[in-house]
């Protein structure tokens, strides 16, 4: 299925947390949750919509902690709350013209360390897509985490649209992970984000220090190796890396290689999330 909403070519290739003042012709979209607010989005986009770039937006201030019980659980009453925020914004235009891509819900849902232990369930994910699309029907809904994860529960995904696969070094051959996530997604009706965890999922060979301790970032040469592999799959709807850390990205070897991944992005299929 073809996205024919955005007149851009191809595929978004962005980052989180990049400001709209570093799109290029290569950056051509981000991930926005913290800072985002009910007064300051339609400006966002719009400047985003005049740089010829597309946004994925978290409308839930962002960090998790806003969204979480007293004992580091999940609180579906207080993400509502921020959610309602938004109900008297008009994000219509923005939704058709593909501007806005979408909106991505929660992150990591599968990870118990950040949730109190717990797991966000598959059937609360659905019932938060649910609730996204009682205000914005057409706007498409994501949710950050694989297809093999929410596969792994018997909730048939109505309203939410599209998982998230983020490679990093660890997770294998990055061509075999990739197949066997869109696989996963295409079982379950569901659209697919793809990227790469440029600042911390190196496998050493750079030496670059990572965003966390132990870490490494990418090298140039893996950014060019996972890259292709994810972008070779035509279910991928859009592109996305974590994070936006300006000395990494200044790097002249980063720089060319990802202005060779931007180029398969532009030229990918205009491969509808929903």
């Amino acid at each position: 299925m073809l996205d024919g909403r955005s007149s851009l070519p191809g595929i978004v290739f962005g980052t989180f947390n990049m400001e709209n003042s570093a799109f290029s012709s290569v950056h051509t979209g981000a991930v926005r949750g913290g800072g985002v607010t009910p007064t300051n989005i339609v400006s966002l986009l719009s400047d985003a919509r005049a740089r010829s770039a597309r946004l994925v937006v978290k409308l839930c201030n962002g960090r998790d902690s806003f969204v979480k019980n007293d004992d580091g659980t999940f609180s579906f009453t207080k993400w509502k709350a921020l959610i309602d925020g938004y109900r008297l914004v008009n994000l219509g235009p923005f939704i058709n013209d593909g501007t806005l891509i979408g909106h991505y819900l929660i992150d990591e849902p599968h990870m118990t360390a950040k949730w109190g232990g717990k797991v966000i369930p598959q059937a609360t994910i659905e019932a938060m897509a649910q609730y996204s699309k009682q205000i914005w029907p057409s706007m498409t809904t994501f949710v950050r985490t694989t297809p093999t994860w929410l596969e792994s529960s018997s909730v048939t995904y109505t309203h939410l649209d599209a998982g998230w696969a983020q490679y990093q070094s660890g997770k294998g051959d990055a061509a075999t992970w990739i197949v066997a996530e869109v696989a996963a997604a295409k079982r379950k009706g569901l659209g697919l984000a793809v990227g790469l965890n440029v600042l911390d999922g190196g496998n050493g060979s750079s030496r670059i220090a990572g965003w966390s301790n132990g870490k490494y970032a990418m090298s140039a040469g893996e950014i060019r190796s996972y890259g292709g592999a994810l972008l070779g799959q035509t279910h991928a709807c859009a592109f996305f890396m974590w994070m936006y850390d300006a000395p990494y990205y200044g790097r002249s070897d980063v720089k060319s290689a990802m202005t060779e991944i931007s180029a398969k992005a532009r030229s990918h299929a205009k491969t509808s999330c929903r």
